[in-house]
């Protein structure tokens, strides 16, 4: 029956061409647009390279501070985390890192941009970059503010080419030469708390921001590290109550408000608690799907109609001879669902090729797009839905067709 079904489905597709093209090519655009998306967001969210111990660190990535009718807000200073955050007990170890700063440098005549961040120490030892050479700096070399480096592989074949080893040679940021003692994987421009193409230590920087700069608003990033899991909510709890013993810096400001989250949280903190970050991230994200599915569904819902509602006479006859309605629902409902595996199954080529392409265009910096199998396996769930519920309704209107009616349409 089923084989039979597949012929009958296969026909109908190549008789009416340009019906078939609409309905594949909103099956499969609709379907790599979410399998783009969401190697987009599993790249963002679910590349744990090089912070692989998420599960026991909470993120800084904001602080700010309201009044009646003002507010500002930004990531916290060095010295807010340096002499606010360390007084917790419940962290073995904080990072802290600036947020990447911009420059150009210039070898053999060729301008490159270059991006750079400062770190202490401790970021080295709680995040685990791979290291292609060398090692990365101390706590010695932090408070010696030597100007050392360690840089990025790519950063490593823009400054020096393809040649060997480059520990121990001399790289230019900003008008400041720092020797290299260290060469690590890239990491893509989207984890913006952690990518730079040079790591320097916070001691040399130009502008001593990080000694000067007494307030609470600066450009750092924190990373509290727990001795374990468990250790998450204490810590949680201690932040937010050292965080509510603040007193304003300023007279028009009557609150105070920071964090310490998970990665996700603080990659989308606003710094607004009345309109969450993470909440208008999923709102979005959400809409967008939603838009994108229901729009191709109610497409195909029309298309199948009319395609349908065509083949009246063929109903007609089927009718005539005995054919339940059951049984042409069930017919038209797995021709659809053919339909659109089809469509699902172009989609997930042409998924592969825009990945291949957006990779090859290098849009985002360091940032390697790939299919992720469990979306990959719930967008062929999807696209049977679509099947389904694009099939159902065309196929009970059908089904309603009285025989005598149906022969005179013809």
């Amino acid at each position: 029956m089923l084989k039979n079904y597949f012929k009958i489905a296969i026909a109908v597709l190549k008789r009416r061409k340009f019906f078939t093209f609409i309905s594949l090519f909103g099956i499969s655009f609709t379907l790599t647009i979410l399998l783009v998306l969401t190697a987009f967001i599993d790249k963002v969210v679910g590349d744990n390279y090089p912070d692989k111990k998420r599960d026991r660190s909470l993120y800084v990535s904001r602080i700010s501070q309201s009044g009646k009718n003002t507010m500002q807000s930004g990531p916290p200073s060095f010295y807010f985390l340096d002499h606010y955050a360390r007084t917790l007990k419940t962290p073995v170890s904080i990072g802290i890192s600036s947020g990447f700063n911009g420059t150009n440098t210039y070898v053999n005549n060729k301008k490159i941009a270059v991006n750079y961040k400062y770190t202490n120490a401790e970021y080295w030892e709680i995040l685990e970059y791979d290291f292609v050479e060398g090692k990365p700096f101390g706590k010695k070399e932090v408070d010696n503010a030597d100007k050392v480096a360690v840089i990025s592989t790519d950063m490593k074949k823009e400054y020096f080419g393809d040649g060997g080893s480059v520990v121990g040679q001399y790289i230019e940021a900003d008008n400041v030469k720092y020797r290299v003692i260290g060469v690590v994987k890239n990491v893509p421009i989207t984890s913006y708390m952690l990518y730079s193409d040079i790591y320097l230590p916070y001691t040399v920087a130009k502008d001593q921001g990080y000694k000067n700069n007494k307030s609470y608003g600066g450009g750092y990033f924190g990373i509290l590290l727990a001795r374990s899991s468990g250790d998450l909510d204490k810590m949680h709890d201690e932040y937010e109550a050292m965080i509510k013993r603040l007193k304003p810096e300023d007279k028009m400001f009557t609150t105070v408000n920071s964090h310490a989250d998970t990665y996700i949280k603080a990659y989308v903190d606003t710094g607004d608690d009345k309109h969450s970050g993470t909440f208008i991230a999923i709102t979005a994200i959400s809409i967008f799907a939603v838009i994108v599915m229901l729009l191709p569904t109610l497409n195909l819902v029309n298309i199948n109609i009319t395609r349908i509602m065509e083949r009246s006479s063929e109903i007609g006859v089927r009718k005539a001879f005995g054919a339940s309605s059951m049984t042409l629902v069930y017919q038209f409902i797995v021709e659809n669902i053919i339909l659109t595996l089809l469509g699902g199954l172009i989609g997930i080529v042409l998924s592969f090729i825009a990945l291949q392409v957006i990779n090859s265009a290098h849009l985002i910096a360091n940032l390697e797009l790939t299919i992720n199998f469990t979306v990959l396996f719930i967008g062929l769930l999807v696209c049977l839905l679509f099947g389904l519920l694009s099939g159902v309704y065309p196929a009970w209107r059908m089904s309603k067709l009285n025989v005598v009616n149906a022969l005179k349409a013809q």
